[in-house]
């Protein structure tokens, strides 16, 4: 299974930063140890063209030259630097990788990305570009000049928080079916509406929050029958997560991914899936959500390869 990362993930941030960036090494080393079918790849760089697809040229001028306004960069929550729009640029083109991977095998991943807060005109809450916004049009364009069968692409975004950059980008575009499954209370205070959009209360558990999800996921196939799914696997809804506020366990979790990959594959969908959010107070434990993410998505991506044969 293929999976895209890269050393501009890694961003030196200041002393004290809230934004636990030893995570993204942390799990290139545990894939290597306990997910060696896991081929890692090099990320490749969004070009502007790419980025235009989902954000104006206005917002990539002025994140890429620095001209962006400090308010902007204190509502993202980096600091500005060529690092920063390097990270931003291949946590995207990072997206792009894993869908046309997943259109071709079935399942791949994005190890970083996620990054559902970017709006067309701005970004927010650690995010710069949407990844999952400008690969959707990307495979949407891409599968134009193949075929005259249009891509209906479905993002289905299990981070904590709500997906408001997402949702707002494609509220006029019925081929980008947007789901967010996230606290109600939580950040961002002010939701963007999506196409569905289940809001859970704070300390939502395990079974609650499985059973909202098959409710949502039979709402979605009422709803939909998408060529692709961009997944965000957050591993923030964990009980242990800083900021939040549910209280799935590791097995709840995983149960979730189960439940994703499985209906993905029922459907025989190609699934791409992102990181997303993770905030742990204790960083291996938003490792390991994310490991057992990846041990699921292997099996369904084995699953894939058995049935191409």
């Amino acid at each position: 299974m293929q999976a895209f990362y890269s050393g501009q993930f890694v961003l030196p941030l200041p002393p004290g930063h809230r934004f636990p960036m030893p995570r993204y090494a942390m799990l290139r080393d545990g894939l290597l140890e306990r997910h060696p079918a896991v081929s890692m790849h090099e990320a490749p760089r969004a070009t502007d063209g790419q980025l235009a697809l989902a954000h104006t040229p206005e917002w990539i001028r002025t994140v890429s030259d620095g001209s962006v306004s400090r308010e902007a960069m204190r509502e993202i929550g980096f600091p500005w630097s060529e690092g920063m729009v390097e990270r931003s640029r291949r946590s995207t083109g990072a997206t792009i990788a894993a869908c046309r991977a997943a259109l071709a095998e079935g399942v791949a991943a994005n190890m970083a990305g996620g990054t559902h807060h970017a709006s067309a005109g701005k970004g927010g809450g650690f995010c710069v570009f949407n990844d999952a916004a400008v690969a959707s049009r990307l495979m949407q364009a891409e599968q134009a000049r193949r075929s005259r069968m249009p891509l209906q692409v479905a993002i289905v975004d299990l981070d904590v928080h709500q997906g408001n950059g997402t949702a707002s980008i494609f509220q006029r575009d019925p081929s980008v079916f947007t789901f967010s499954m996230h606290g109600q209370k939580n950040f961002p205070f002010r939701k963007e509406a999506g196409d569905l959009d289940v809001e859970l209360p704070d300390g939502c558990g395990d079974a609650d929050y499985l059973a909202a999800l098959e409710i949502a996921l039979d709402e979605l196939d009422r709803r939909v029958a998408p060529g692709l799914v961009i997944y965000l696997a957050g591993a923030d809804p964990f009980e242990g997560d800083r900021l939040g506020r549910l209280k799935l366990t590791f097995d709840g979790l995983e149960a979730r991914d189960r439940r994703v990959f499985d209906w993905a594959w029922q459907r025989r969908v190609p699934l791409a899936f992102a990181m997303a959010g993770g905030y742990a107070r204790d960083i291996s434990q938003t490792v390991v959500v994310q490991l057992n993410t990846f041990g699921v998505a292997l099996e369904y991506w084995h699953r894939w390869q058995n049935a191409a044969r």
